[in-house]
């Protein structure tokens, strides 16, 4: 998720008022090693955000995960 923010210049801010998840828990989750525990369907929300802005996920938590990131 750190990444993925990172490629595409964007703040703790933007991406809580685009995913309306709080900044405590987008800092807890960019923290985590792996996936991260998470409530409700947040990581969803967080997956649909970046895809929409021309990220994508690849690889697994466990094998070489990353992001490519596809803008126009």
């Amino acid at each position: 998720m750190r990444a993925a923010r990172a490629a595409l210049v964007l703040t703790l801010a933007q991406v809580a008022d685009a995913t309306g998840i709080g900044i405590a828990t987008l800092k807890r989750y960019e923290a985590t090693t792996g996936v991260p525990a998470a409530k409700k369907n947040n990581l969803q929300k967080i997956k649909t955000f970046y895809e929409a802005a021309g990220i994508e996920f690849i690889g697994t938590h466990d094998d070489r995960p990353g992001i490519r990131i596809n803008t126009k």
